[in-house]
């Protein structure tokens, strides 16, 4: 017995010299990260170690006007008749990780606002200014009376929780560009390495997340962090978790995911759906069957010819052409309007052989894969006259040897164009052409052309010019990614980094 109990203080012994020589590493339990390298029992964050930094565990915070959208698998594609016959959407199981989504589509205010900052900023480049201005002539028809939207939908304050339209889907990148810039740098302002200074912001000194990471940006820099591996202090790197990934458009999956919102339909039981959606609503019907608000419509679409609001005293959605953002009632993610009142542009690349050509872990199509361009000396060029980094398309030998991919430009993989047959110029020979199958025409669009090209980009949702076939979330359109028109507009993503469902 004596030497039983010695034997057990001896294997206490030995497992708490084993956790105090671990530092408190990694936990499985969410312990985090401990003061001490578990891997060499090392101290972190010692300028007498030679200064490696390890930043305290914490959540990815939540980017303003966003919520989180929890991953997991579903049924992506056509859950109804193809009443278009197009066959390009067959259903498929997919798998979509955790990302934030805008709780409603962008407003006209927002878009007012991200016009009023490029005007001011690149006052000596107007041509900035006109490129970003979305197209109020979208709404002209030959033989309708439209010139009021024309002239006041976009600037009349009455509009200003309406969605924006006459957007391209070019513009709308570069609007999540500008969103991604501007929150990043709240940021810094508010936890006071900046000091605000919109005056001093003018061309090319604006700020830009990624020119702030490569050290491309000192304007309005208050002061940053104690530098543990030199002299004075440095500034904020990404692996010290203060600013936000970028905001931009919601893959097709991602998009389709978060508006069929099925945890609503969620059963105690793990993994297990009791019902699967036509709408981002249960049933097969348009309108609300709770008592409160029994038979009023649940979002903003075309109910038949001619009828775009129903009878005066008794309106079907209570608009004419868009509502506000934030009307009708959420979805189980608690977003807005994810069918109809607009279509809304996601990030793909249209291919109809979408459905069988895809990769069932966050599939896309539209990879153009780029690096920060670099001089002879291994340093980053100058950033261009609007702030931003330089980049440019991987090159073959920075390619070459790489199992999960061959090629930079993976918009055409595996659709049989030249691109995926290793042809470069397929005006060169008759025979290169004869393997395109979309044909693209040359930059200027002149030469042999198709819809289907690579600037086809993929719009979901519905609008309220369509009926009701169109507000399926699976069912899915195209459109040239430099046309706008008065029923799309769209909607800022965000990816989720870390676990899924947050912290738990």
């Amino acid at each position: 017995m004596r030497m039983k109990s010695l034997l057990s203080l001896v294997a206490i012994a030995t497992v708490v010299f084993a956790l105090s020589s671990c530092g408190g590493g990694t936990s499985r339990t969410g312990g985090g990260i401990g003061p001490v390298s578990s891997t060499t029992g090392w101290e972190y964050n010692s300028a007498e170690n030679g200064g490696f930094e390890v930043s305290p565990f914490n959540e990815q915070k939540d980017g303003p006007g966003l919520v989180l959208i929890e991953g997991g698998a579903f049924n992506m594609g056509r859950v109804e008749q193809d009443v278009m016959y197009n066959w390009d959407n067959m259903p498929r199981k997919v798998t979509v990780s955790s990302f934030y989504m805008d709780i409603t589509e962008v407003k006209n205010v927002d878009y007012l606002e991200y016009l009023h900052w490029v005007k001011r900023v690149f006052t000596e480049i107007p041509k900035v200014y006109e490129d970003a201005l979305p197209d109020t002539l979208c709404w002209r028809r030959e033989l309708a009376y439209n010139e009021p939207y024309v002239e006041y939908y976009f600037r009349y304050p009455s509009y200003y929780e309406y969605p924006v339209v006459g957007v391209s889907w070019i513009q709308a990148n570069k609007f999540c560009d500008w969103r991604t810039d501007r929150v990043n740098e709240q940021i810094l302002i508010s936890e006071g390495y900046f000091r605000h200074s919109s005056e001093d912001q003018h061309g090319q000194e604006n700020f830009n997340t990624e020119a702030y990471y490569a050290g491309q940006y000192d304007i309005g820099v208050e002061h940053g962090i104690t530098n543990l591996s030199g002299d004075g202090e440095r500034r904020i790197k990404m692996e010290d978790g203060i600013l936000l990934p970028r905001y931009q458009l919601p893959t097709e999956a991602e998009w389709e995911y978060a508006a069929l919102s099925l945890r609503g339909n969620s059963m105690d039981s793990p993994e297990r759906i009791w019902s699967y959606r036509l709408y981002p609503w249960n049933g097969h019907y348009l309108r609300n069957d709770t008592k409160r608000d029994l038979g009023q419509f649940r979002a903003n679409f075309k109910r038949g010819r001619g009828d775009m609001m129903g009878v005066a005293g008794a309106l079907n959605d209570n608009g004419s052409v868009t509502v506000p953002v934030s009307s009708y009632w959420p979805n189980d993610f608690g977003l807005y309007c994810m069918a109809g009142n607009v279509n809304e542009w996601v990030r793909d690349v249209y291919r109809p052989m979408s459905s069988v050509d895809y990769e069932d872990f966050n599939p896309f199509r539209g990879n153009v894969f780029k690096v920060k361009d670099k001089d002879g000396n291994g340093d980053f060029v100058p950033k261009d006259s609007l702030g931003r980094m330089k980049q440019r398309q991987m090159t073959d030998e920075e390619n070459k040897g790489r199992f999960n991919y061959r090629n930079s430009y993976n918009i055409n993989y595996a659709d049989g164009d030249n691109r995926s047959a290793v042809v470069d110029d397929w005006l060169a020979t008759p025979e290169a052409n004869s393997n395109k199958m979309y044909k693209q025409g040359d930059e200027n669009g002149v030469g042999l052309s198709s819809l289907i090209t690579d600037h086809s980009r993929v719009y979901k949702g519905g609008g309220w010019r369509d009926r009701a076939y169109w507000l399926v979330p699976g069912n899915r359109r195209f459109l040239d990614e430099r046309e706008s028109r008065d029923d799309i507009g769209f909607r800022c993503s965000m990816i989720r980094l870390g676990s899924p469902a947050g912290q738990q």
